[in-house]
């Protein structure tokens, strides 16, 4: 028995050396782009008060300051405040939207899923500018409505390209047999057509939850002292006074995150594997 290779027999020792320069190149990318996360997490469990390496000593101190703390608390009750609700606003508008722009051709179409999508495109500062002139003028700066219906603009285009996507793959005759057999079209949604394009929606949500959970730009225009979140609150730690608590919620806010893209990940898995 010869033994296997990972290479083609028809590759030539070229085609061989540019394989393995592509996957060092890949994976020093890899490593360039993790080491800094990797980097900060030790520090959240060092008892020196400064950011510094090597490490002397190890404390969960910095984790009780955190939760000790009426800053990070309040800051982290606005953010699990404002994302929940951004979020379920932009999943909803944003299956909607994709729906009806996979329902059929009409004038403008193109234009339309331009304008849907085009907060991924926009600079975040130019969101943040032009959105604290228009909420002052409406009196609702500083406010949670403001920082709510701003992240739901942002998540929504994640919704619509994940939704959209998923409903390319729709077989839109169950939609016909249902309505057929005496279904409404809200039942015809709900027992139908939302159980099957349900990984695409909760692929898009998670999307919208992670991008207004890690919002900083727009939520330094908008928000006031009370409306401070998370990412504000390292943003502003971050320029007064660096503290090793900014390494302790930086870390759960790393394991967070990975939670989300691990659940996105078996999503994406269980709806490639949906008949």
């Amino acid at each position: 028995m010869f033994k296997r290779t990972p290479f083609p027999a028809y590759y030539t020792p070229l085609d061989m050396l540019g394989w393995l320069a592509l996957r060092v190149a890949g994976i020093g990318a890899l490593v360039f782009l993790l080491l800094p996360i990797v980097v900060i997490i030790p520090l959240s469990f060092s008892d020196s008060s400064f950011l510094a390496y090597p490490i002397e000593g190890w404390s969960l101190r910095w984790y009780e300051e955190m939760w000790a703390s009426d800053d990070w608390a309040r800051a982290t009750k606005n953010s699990f405040i404002v994302a929940p609700l951004a979020t379920l606003l932009a999943t909803t508008l944003g299956t909607l939207a994709a729906m009806g722009l996979s329902g059929g051709q009409f004038w403008g179409k193109g234009f339309v899923n331009g304008l849907l999508i085009s907060p991924m495109v926009v600079p975040i500062v130019v969101v943040g500018v032009a959105t604290y002139l228009v909420f002052a003028q409406w009196g609702l700066s500083d406010s949670y409505l403001a920082l709510i219906l701003v992240h739901a603009a942002l998540g929504a285009p994640f919704v619509v390209t994940t939704v959209l996507a998923t409903l390319q793959n729709f077989n839109h005759n169950l939609v016909k047999a249902s309505l057929s057999l005496g279904a409404s079209p809200l039942q015809t949604f709900f027992k139908v057509t939302l159980p099957v394009i349900a990984p695409g929606v909760i692929s898009g949500a998670l999307f919208a939850f992670a991008t207004s959970f890690d919002e900083v730009v727009v939520t330094l225009f908008l928000a006031g002292p009370e409306q401070v979140t998370l990412p504000r609150q390292m943003f502003t730690g971050i320029r007064e006074n660096i503290s090793p608590t900014i390494a302790a919620v930086a870390t759960l806010l790393i394991l967070f995150t990975t939670a989300l893209m691990l659940t996105l990940e078996w999503l994406r898995g269980r709806q490639k594997h949906t008949p």
